[in-house]
C-alpha cells in the first residue's frame, strides 16, 4: 500500500538511475503518485552489486 495516496501498488516498469546509466526494472510502484517501493534484498543486494561494478568502470 502506497503511505501516501492510500492505494495499492501496481507492477510496473521503472527506470533506475546510476551515474548515467539507466536500467528498466519491474517494481511495485503507487498508480496515483508513481512512489516506487524497493525491497531491501534488492537494494542491499543486486543493485549494490550494480553500483560496485559500475563504479569500477
Amino acid at each position: 500500500m502506497c503511505i501516501k495516496c492510500s492505494l495499492p501498488l501496481e507492477l510496473g516498469q521503472v527506470n533506475i538511475g546510476y551515474l548515467e546509466y539507466m536500467f528498466p526494472v519491474d517494481l511495485q510502484r503507487c498508480p496515483r503518485c508513481g512512489q516506487v517501493f524497493i525491497p531491501e534484498d534488492l537494494a542491499v543486494g543486486k543493485m549494490a552489486e550494480v553500483e560496485k561494478i559500475l563504479e569500477e568502470k
